[in-house]
């Protein structure tokens, strides 16, 4: 058994640290005030005029600009205020990528929610989506079914289970509206896969997230370090110095919050009462905020083989950038080693215009030396053997040592 120092041990400059879980939802979302009363409008038949009609909203935005967190506080409102005036609404928020893109996986989850023993075997889909709203019918609930990372389920199933979920209430004619949709997603390119009739539904009320500001992000960090931290312990200049970080990561909200806490356990790792910027350096230096495993495994398989074709390229040669088209060489060994078949030039360009809006990659045009306009990639704060691994333990390859 190891001897802890008590007094080392109890020293913390943390009165809370689970308030920067990235799971926990504020009681108040800075900056997000105008989109989340946006929200209760749309809503607002909900409360006034349950079974009156369903709604369908679009959330947008990049990775850390407060998509999942707005929702989520929505859900936690909106359920509050039906609680009072006695109606039975029910908000459930399902990540579809943790359900691996199906919709099957996707049903028998919300259907858990509502009951915890309900089997998870022996229905189709189609046959779950009968029986949840069956089952709503029976319990007299409404719900409102948050469905985030919502390109995994376009990517894997395509159109039909948006389709399904949105059109489900034409066949119940006469019977209460129970089921709306929140759909969140971080680039509305992705809907360009679905058919136009589908896309349609979906399109009626966005809501678009833009990344935050230094300024912005600096108010958001301040909030949780009220919630999170002994008083004084985050000095102004400390804040001001992740917020400035983060900024130049994108605005990046997640990455903000995680460079606090990481901080913070450095400060109690050197006894300091303080998170001093020093802190900050050393918990920067330990995150690739364009590496984390959340953003990596939210890419589609071929972004991610692309992603790997970058690592490879780079690992093996000296040169800060290369050509979209030894970058497409390279993506093809990638595909043939992976059992794929490479996509066309028009999609690896979406592709590389979606890592780079994500700062996974830099594309850039060069016209030095060259006849032509030619786009370069560079990948930049990344070791490529970092990426190389990273990738390859997503899709499940084991990494001999």
């Amino acid at each position: 058994m190891v001897n802890v120092n008590p007094l080392k041990r109890a020293f913390t400059v943390f009165k809370d640290e689970s308030k920067l879980d990235i799971n926990y939802v504020p009681p108040r979302l800075p900056h997000r005030d105008k989109e989340l009363n946006f929200l209760k409008q749309l809503f607002k038949f909900a409360i006034e005029r349950p079974g009156y009609m369903t709604q369908r909203v679009l959330i947008t935005g990049k990775i850390g600009t407060g998509k999942t967190v707005l929702s989520q506080r929505f859900g936690i409102d909106i359920c509050a205020e039906a609680e009072k005036r006695k109606i039975n609404l029910k908000y459930v928020h399902v990540n579809c990528r943790e359900c691996k893109g199906s919709l099957f996986l996707i049903l028998s989850k919300v259907m858990g929610s509502l009951h915890p023993n309900f089997p998870k075997r022996g229905f189709s889909a189609e046959e779950l989506l009968e029986m949840l709203l069956e089952a709503l019918d029976s319990e007299n609930v409404y719900l409102i079914l948050t469905l985030d990372e919502l390109e995994s389920l376009i990517w894997k199933e395509g159109s039909d289970p948006i389709y399904n979920l949105t059109r489900v209430q034409e066949s119940r004619l006469g019977k209460p509206q129970r089921l709306s949709l929140i759909c969140i997603l971080r680039d509305e390119f992705v809907l360009a896969k679905l058919d136009a009739s589908t896309r349609s539904t979906l399109q009626r009320n966005i809501i678009r997230l833009k990344e935050y500001s230094k300024e912005q992000l600096f108010d958001i960090l301040a909030d949780r370090v009220e919630l999170a931290f002994k008083k004084g312990a985050v000095p102004q200049e400390t804040l001001d110095f992740i917020a400035e970080l983060s900024a130049m990561e994108g605005g990046d909200a997640r990455y903000a919050i995680e460079l606090l806490w990481r901080a913070g356990k450095y400060a109690d790792l050197h006894s300091s009462p303080q998170v001093l910027p020093e802190h900050v350096r050393e918990a920067a230096v330990r995150i690739y905020p364009t590496v984390r495993k959340d953003a990596l495994a939210n890419l589609s398989l071929h972004e991610k083989l692309l992603l790997l074709a970058v690592a490879r390229i780079f690992k093996n040669c000296d040169e800060a950038s290369v050509s979209m088209g030894d970058l497409e060489l390279e993506y093809a060994v990638v595909c043939e080693e992976f059992g794929e078949k490479p996509r066309g030039h028009t999609q690896i360009w979406k592709y590389v215009k979606s890592l780079s809006r994500l700062g996974v990659i830099k594309a850039f045009v060069s016209l030095a030396g060259t006849k032509g306009r030619t786009t370069m990639i560079s990948l930049h704060k990344i070791p490529a053997s970092e990426l190389e691994k990273e990738i390859l333990s997503i899709l499940g390859v084991k990494i001999e040592n």
